[in-house]
């Protein structure tokens, strides 16, 4: 599929599907999202102010959604392309209870939860590099929109949930600032 047809036929969708997606499709997506795009500098495929790469990426998903991996929170290891199990178990409906009882966060098989950590671009550019945050969330999110599109499968972005129960539900560090939940899988 081009990019334009990609972004021409991107929506928001709220509705999946049980059917899992495959382990392909996951790395690809989280590829898009934060994944290395030229090894010899580090530099990622979405652009961040100083390089300072402030995103964090980590996956929670149901039992059966991904094919060969069991559900629990991961959290995706850039440099290696992996994920280290974070957590085990099945938290879903914890996670869409912190984002306002948003039914489709638990129904998706997938949730990509975006964190930041922010001191890893405000040493450098001080209150300024709040905005620089906001504005790299938004790349990432639109990468996984397209490269969901361009897998045959879904995803909405969501920014209505209490942060802190969020970080919490996620078994996440204080300095883990959740800024993005995409629930993910195939349309229904």
């Amino acid at each position: 599929m081009s990019l334009e047809e990609a972004m021409a036929r991107r929506r928001s969708v709220r509705r999946f599907t049980f059917k899992p997606i495959s382990q392909s499709q996951l790395s690809q997506i989280l590829w898009a999202a934060q994944g290395i795009s030229d090894t010899a500098r580090k530099h990622r495929t979405v652009p961040s102010a100083g390089a300072t790469y402030p995103l964090e990426v980590f996956v929670v998903c149901g039992r059966n959604a991904i094919e060969g991996i069991s559900d629990g929170i991961y959290h995706y290891n850039i440099d290696s392309h992996s994920l280290t199990l974070h957590h085990k178990g099945d938290i879903r409906l914890e996670l869409a209870r912190a984002a306002l009882d948003q039914e489709f966060i638990y129904e998706a098989p997938v949730d990509i939860v975006i964190c930041a950590e922010y001191e890893r671009i405000t040493l450098g550019y001080g209150s300024r590099g709040e905005r620089y945050i906001l504005i790299e969330v938004g790349h990432a999110g639109q990468n996984i929109y397209l490269q969901a599109e361009a897998l045959g499968l879904a995803t909405v972005a969501i920014g209505a949930f209490n942060d802190e129960q969020v970080r919490e539900v996620l078994r996440l560090d204080k300095q883990y600032k959740p800024l993005y939940i995409m629930p993910m899988g195939r349309p229904a």
